[in-house]
């Protein structure tokens, strides 16, 4: 029997509870204007996890992994892993046959960043979850030919040749709380557009809530995001350079000393990978959306687990969730709010 529960909602919360400095160090996260000062999305419920034989179902989002993150023990190409997957099903592996390779919000949506080596949450029940890459079923748009992954020990999302090897980790189940990736389209190991009926690809399946039509709505400063809630700043390009991680903090601050209307803020990693559209890139969002002078990445106001020194940003080019270092000016900034109540 199973006993997973959802709620509908926009995005996921990163789980990072804690702030730190430009150096690393831990620092009181008053008035820092951090992800972990904030810590909005929507957070885990307590218990999260519920353990149903060899399956475990995660509350948070509805869906249902395997316990064992391992279950082939060793690597196989992006076309071996969805083949794997079709003989879990025609086996019924713990008594199911609608397992599927996760698309990339899916997989995603087990990472903690405040964890590290496993980036999971820390009372997650999974047994040999393996510190490297995870593919998902999503092809990366900019280079079709590579599928995204995903890496367990500090929560990288880049993408890799589908004919390299990776592990894989099935899921099943549909969540109402993550939304679609927007990838519609398919393809083989060459990147060739093929027919998606059978694949078992992100293109075919596009699991996950729904993007309603039209997505955004604007006027002249800002942009509401009708599928999460959030208010961007219509202009991406508001640093007519790159920034320190600081410098981007001390942006946001500038911008709210001259508008009383909205108070903006630093966007966390996931509010940032919610505008991505994975069918489209340079920039990866969605068609015909209402932005101005988008840049190649932006800083986010999540710190890397991993490296404290380093916080998280998103490749906007690319649709990749990477790092930088926090005192290197690499990144633009894209201020962000909440809705006015």
């Amino acid at each position: 029997m199973e006993r997973c529960k959802s709620h509908q909602h926009s995005y996921l919360c990163t789980g990072q509870a804690h702030c730190y400095g430009t150096d690393g160090h831990e620092i009181p996260c008053s008035g820092s204007g951090q992800d972990g000062e904030y810590q909005h999305g929507l957070s885990s419920p307590v218990p999260r996890f519920d353990i149903n034989g060899d399956t475990v179902c995660d509350t948070l989002t509805g869906l249902i992994w395997t316990r064992n993150a391992n279950l082939n023990e060793y690597p196989l190409t992006w076309n071996e892993a969805l083949a794997f997957i079709q003989k879990l099903n025609i086996t019924k592996t713990c008594g199911f046959d609608d397992w599927r390779l996760p698309n990339r919000h899916e997989l995603r949506s087990l990472v903690s960043h405040q964890t590290r080596n496993p980036a999971l949450p820390e009372e997650h029940p999974f047994n040999n979850v393996f510190l490297g890459w995870y593919w998902t079923s999503t092809s990366a748009a900019i280079h079709p030919s590579h599928a995204w992954y995903i890496h367990m020990q500090g929560a990288r999302m880049f993408f890799g040749g589908k004919d390299q090897s990776y592990l894989v980790w099935p899921v099943r189940g549909r969540s109402i709380v993550l939304t679609m990736t927007g990838q519609r389209t398919c393809y083989d190991e060459q990147g060739n557009v093929i027919p998606c009926k059978g694949t078992g690809q992100d293109g075919e399946l596009f699991y996950g809530r729904a993007w309603p039509q039209p997505r955004f709505t604007t006027d002249e400063q800002r942009v509401s995001d009708l599928l999460t809630g959030l208010v961007w700043y219509r202009d991406a390009g508001l640093a007519i350079k790159p920034v320190t991680w600081q410098g981007a903090f001390e942006t946001i601050a500038n911008l709210n000393k001259k508008q009383n209307q909205q108070k903006w803020r630093l966007p966390n990693i996931n509010e940032l990978e919610s505008l991505i559209d994975c069918d489209r890139h340079t920039p990866a969002l969605p068609a015909n959306h209402p932005f101005k002078n988008a840049r190649e990445a932006y800083w986010s106001s999540t710190t890397s687990a991993f490296e404290p020194d380093w916080a998280w940003a998103l490749y906007l080019h690319k649709g990749a969730v990477g790092v930088g270092q926090k005192k290197d000016p690499h990144f633009f900034v894209w201020p962000v709010a909440d809705p006015v109540e």
